[in-house]
This record gives C-alpha cells, structure tokens and sequence, in this order.
C-alpha cells in the first residue's frame, strides 16, 4: 500500500510539473495577475498569447450639427439622435496596452436651423452606417477600473434621414436626388474621432466627438460638415 501511494504520489507531482510548463500558453492565463482566469473570453490568435480582445456593445444619445457654407443647408443649432451599435478591440503589443477598435454603429446626426425672417425652423437628420477606426490605449488604474482614451477616424455611409421645412411645410429626403427647389447632402461622410472611455469590470462607459471632414454637400465651392458629441455606455465581452 505505501509503495502505491508513493507511486502515485510521483506520477501527481510529475504530472504538475508538465502542466506548469505549459501554465502560461493556456488560453485562460491571465498575465496581469499571473493566474488561470476562466472568466476572461479569447478571440481568434490571441488565445495562444494569452492576450485578451473584447466585443462590445455600446448605445447613446449623439448630439449632432450640420455647419455649411450653403445657407439653406446650415444646421447650426444641435440635434439629439441615437448611437447604437457593436465594436471589438484587438491587441497590438504583447507589452504595451495599446488597441486596435472598430466596429459598426448605427448613428443619427443631423442639425436644426432657424428661419430668422419667418421664425420657423428647418430641421436635417442623417442617419448613418459608421465605421470606427481608432487606437485605444487601456490604462487600469486597479483590478476593476480602467480610463480608456482613444483616437482615430470614422467613414460612414449615410442610409436614411429627412429635411423638413416648417415655413412651407415641405419634407424629403436628405440623400435623395438633388435638385435646384430640393439640396441635399451627398451620402459619404468621414473625418476624425477622438474620445476617452471608463471600464468598470465588464461595464463601459465614453464620451467621444466626431470632426466632419468630407463635404457633405454637393456643391464643391459650399462646405457643409458635420459634427457630433456621443456620449455611450455599454459593456465589453
């Protein structure tokens, strides 16, 4: 019996010994507090690294304007519309906490404009398909606790939206077929983007500003460009 139990015995402390070889390629190895964390979700080549990337989902309210050279396209008052949609990050540096971000938002922009002789308003909404494309640098201030700035740009593809005149009752599209009586926007839009966000656990929070760059109209000697606060929340995978 004690020779079983010896045997045993060195087959368990051999068998530890292999497997702490191989502790720190496990999927689950957490290389900021040195343990396996089964918590923690890997993606794609990161696994083998032990690296961790993230998908998200983030909505909010944009607060949105539209400043154009083009007085009847000028909305330089804010309109509040919605951002919705999902990113994932991927890890640049195995030393340094530097992210790649992108992802796929659903966002409303647009503007309000004041008819100063009439004392109606005209109002723009242009909805967005919008793709990020930022570098994220996680810094954790502790073991929950992160503040997450980021810079980059966005393109986006306008989808939907309607410019409503309210003087003359009109209403029609904002990316449909221009015409003298009817302007309107072109659908392509980009720029830059720079914000900072806060993790709490799996908890998200940013706030982020969007610097229109393309010329959203269709006359090339009239700029129209938009802008928009977005403030987000949401939570990391």
């Amino acid at each position: 019996m004690k020779k079983v139990f010896i045997t045993a015995l060195l087959a368990v402390l051999c068998s530890a010994g292999a497997n702490a070889q191989h502790y720190r390629d496990s999927k689950y190895y957490n290389p900021s507090t040195g343990r396996l964390d089964y918590s923690q979700h890997r993606i794609g080549f990161i696994r083998s690294n032990g690296i961790r990337g993230y998908v998200g989902l983030r909505v909010g309210p944009a607060f949105s304007m539209v400043n154009s050279d083009d007085v009847y396209l000028d909305g330089g008052r804010m309109r509040t519309g919605v951002n919705v949609g999902v990113v994932g990050g991927i890890p640049l540096s195995f030393r340094v906490p530097l992210y790649f971000e992108t992802g796929l938002m659903y966002t409303q922009k647009g503007g309000i404009k004041n008819l100063s002789v009439t004392g109606d308003r005209m109002t723009y909404s242009m909805n967005y398909l919008e793709f990020p494309i930022t570098l994220k640098y996680i810094c954790n201030v502790s073991r929950l606790f992160s503040i997450q700035p980021y810079a980059g740009g966005f393109l986006a593809c306008g989808v939907g939206g309607t410019i409503k005149n309210f003087g003359q009752r009109e209403a029609y599209s904002s990316f449909g077929t221009e015409t003298a009586a009817y302007p309107n926007f072109r659908r392509f839009d980009g720029g830059l983007k720079i914000g900072c966000g806060f993790g709490i656990d799996m908890f998200y929070a940013d706030i982020s500003y969007d610097f229109g760059l393309a010329n959203v109209s269709h006359d090339y000697f009239a700029d129209s460009k938009t802008g928009s606060l977005q403030l987000n929340v949401g939570v990391n995978f």
